[in-house]
């Protein structure tokens, strides 16, 4: 994962390095002998990557192998939503070379992934906690235990995953060019030994999820920050169109491209947030 830009890479320095960070008690480390940093910062005030136009990376977007398996970069990462479990890397790492030539800051918002262009910027939303970050992602990486994203140490601790190793967590592609507040959850959902992602430019599509109606004001707008806080954008995304017209106000998330996809998100919706009455809708 760190020494990505030759063609032929060593099998040993992923398993060393992607196979995630929980504490190993039969040796009392961390697999790998990864760690984490000796001293602890204020991870609250380390801020969010911003996303922004940058050119691609000239290393680490070509198909390569890893561990016996190949891999090819995706060319495009719009709509690219993905969920599964995610690792950090930390202390071994720090200041060696990403993929993408950068060098490896674990105090810095980024993360690797195995398929995405170098770099892209994602929102990275626990499933636990609710909890959201932004990091670029910059680096290749994680190829163990169907793992989909490895953070910094910095974006992990913020998350709050890093103490436990690994966390269940949706990733979503940005597009630096929107205004990332109204991001719209367009996606190409895919499960956790998946690859997501289309990589393709469609239409928005015509399946949402129905999330509920609600006669009462209040209640539309609680259920909206819910949704956010599990890195969904209501939709439509505006108080003033949700309010048009008459109650009941239904609460919808979406588009999604076909029937498939949109049952997909919808039984994860369904896990998070603990309830079986969402309805599909076109």
């Amino acid at each position: 994962m760190r020494f990505f830009p030759v063609a032929l890479i060593i099998a040993g320095i992923f398993l060393a390095s992607c196979s995630g960070n929980k504490p190993d008690k039969s040796g009392g480390g961390y697999y790998g002998g990864d760690r984490p940093p000796s001293e602890t910062r204020d991870y609250n005030s380390i801020p969010d990557a911003v996303p922004k136009i940058e050119p691609r990376s000239k290393t680490g977007n070509n198909p390569y192998e890893a561990l016996g398996k190949k891999y090819v970069p995706l060319k495009s990462s719009k709509g690219f939503v993905q969920a599964g479990s995610a690792s950090w890397y930390g202390q071994k790492f720090h200041g060696r070379t990403t993929s993408s030539g950068e060098v490896y800051d674990m105090w810095a918002m980024t993360a690797a992934h195995p398929v995405l262009p170098l770099p892209t910027y994602v929102r990275v939303t626990s499933l636990d906690s609710g909890k959201q970050i932004v990091v670029k992602v910059n680096d290749r990486g994680p190829f163990l235990h169907s793992r989909i994203i490895d953070l910094s140490y910095a974006a992990a601790h913020k998350l709050g995953i890093a103490d436990k190793g690994t966390g269940k967590v949706k990733i979503e592609a940005l597009d630096p060019s929107t205004n990332v507040a109204t991001y719209i959850d367009n996606s190409v959902y895919a499960s956790q030994s998946g690859t997501a992602g289309s990589g393709t430019d469609k239409q928005l599509g015509s399946y949402f999820i129905q999330v509920g109606a609600f006669s009462d004001k209040i209640n539309v707008t609680a259920m909206r920050d819910r949704l956010r806080r599990f890195g969904y954008t209501v939709y439509p995304d505006s108080l003033d169109a949700q309010f048009a017209g008459k109650p009941p106000f239904k609460v919808k998330v979406g588009p999604y491209e076909n029937d498939s996809q949109a049952r997909a998100a919808l039984d994860l919706l369904e896990s998070q947030l603990g309830q079986h009455n969402l309805i599909l809708v076109k």
